[in-house]
């Protein structure tokens, strides 16, 4: 299975202050969802993966959190895109749960459901959380800078990030690179196997 995690608030859509508790409040990133469309259309399953905070500390509920995922799917669909699963820590910070990024629990859990090498799993998110909790479980971490605390796209990644992290404008411009380098692997990868067909033992 072909797999990417990405957060929801920065990320996907719009983040606001005080969280996203109605579906009005729900605002999609300028090209966000086409970005899940095309990596579905390159044979994807996109994830979700996120803290929701307001959950826990009762800023809102269940159904309203169900109507907002309800309008982000619609939203989705009418472009040819579609989420697998959205898998939400509901804790508030100081309740010290293992599912909060920057803890990995999040992540652990999609790799059983899925049944997946994390390892081979790429995550973007907006934040030095998201990046550690990748990094944590594994995955290769991606920053995309359309977060409210987003470092500033022409200043080196603060020491806290892993190194690895690599860095895009916004999660259009991750589905473009990210298509495109696994496109180039799997050419490679062709390339190399019918070399290998082709050859003879010499005589």
């Amino acid at each position: 299975m072909k797999l990417v995690i990405v957060d929801r608030d920065g990320t996907v859509c719009v983040e606001r202050e005080g969280y996203i508790q109605t579906p009005d409040e729900w605002e999609a990133l300028p090209g966000a969802l086409d970005a899940i469309a095309r990596l579905n259309q390159a044979g994807y399953h996109v994830v979700v993966a996120a803290n929701m905070p307001g959950l826990g500390r009762g800023l809102f509920d269940s159904a309203a959190l169900n109507a907002i995922h309800t309008k982000m799917a619609k939203q989705l669909a009418a472009v040819g895109g579609r989420v697998e699963a959205i898998f939400f820590c509901p804790h508030a910070p100081e309740e010290a749960c293992t599912c909060r990024k920057p803890a990995p629990g999040l992540f652990h859990k999609i790799g059983e459901r899925y049944k997946i090498d994390l390892k081979q799993v790429h995550a973007v998110g907006n934040s030095l959380s998201d990046a550690q909790a990748a990094h944590a479980a594994g995955c290769v971490p991606h920053l995309v800078l359309t977060g409210r605390h987003a470092p500033q796209a022409d200043a080196p990644l603060p020491p806290d990030y892993p190194a690895a992290t690599r860095v895009h404008a916004d999660l259009a411009a991750f589905a473009t690179a990210f298509i495109a380098e696994q496109e180039a692997l799997a050419a490679a990868t062709r390339a190399q196997a019918a070399e290998a067909g082709g050859a003879s033992d010499p005589i």
